[in-house]
């Protein structure tokens, strides 16, 4: 398995899903509430993970390079679904559409400019680049090789 793939194997005909991402394992799963066990983070709580550590590694990467006194980063998500109609800067104006709310907060002696532009940079993530480019995902059905 190569370092890019992700491998996701049902265990069982519940929702938990166990994840293999190169050497690393984890558990995916839906909360109880759903239907799910609850052993794991939700698909939407990887996906929002993915999008804060991308965050996070390229606000770091940044202040490094730029050598400022970047001491912290958290970044805190969310995920709901909105009437399009509701979204006065979204081209969808019918039906629901996805939003993502992300803070940012970043501590260290940092000046007002250096945190306007460290703003900037986080919508510069690749993840971010990712989730709001055209997206094009190709399926294929296969069956279990012997």
């Amino acid at each position: 398995m190569s370092p890019q793939e992700v491998v996701v194997r049902s265990a069982g005909d519940g929702f938990r899903q166990d994840v293999e991402a190169g050497a690393h394992r984890m558990i995916v799963d839906e909360p109880v509430s759903f239907g799910g066990t609850d052993l794991g983070p939700s698909p939407y709580a990887m996906l929002l993970a993915a999008l804060g550590a991308c965050t996070a590694m390229t606000l770091r990467l940044y202040a490094r390079n730029k050598g400022w006194p970047l001491e912290t980063v958290e970044v805190r998500l969310s995920h709901d679904k909105i009437h399009a109609k509701d979204c006065v800067t979204c081209e969808t104006k019918e039906g629901r559409l996805d939003r993502i709310e992300r803070e940012v907060i970043v501590g260290g002696p940092l000046s007002e400019e250096q945190r306007k532009r460290l703003g900037e940079i986080a919508d510069r993530c690749p993840v971010h680049r990712t989730l709001t480019s055209e997206i094009h995902i190709h399926t294929r059905v296969t069956t279990p090789s012997l």
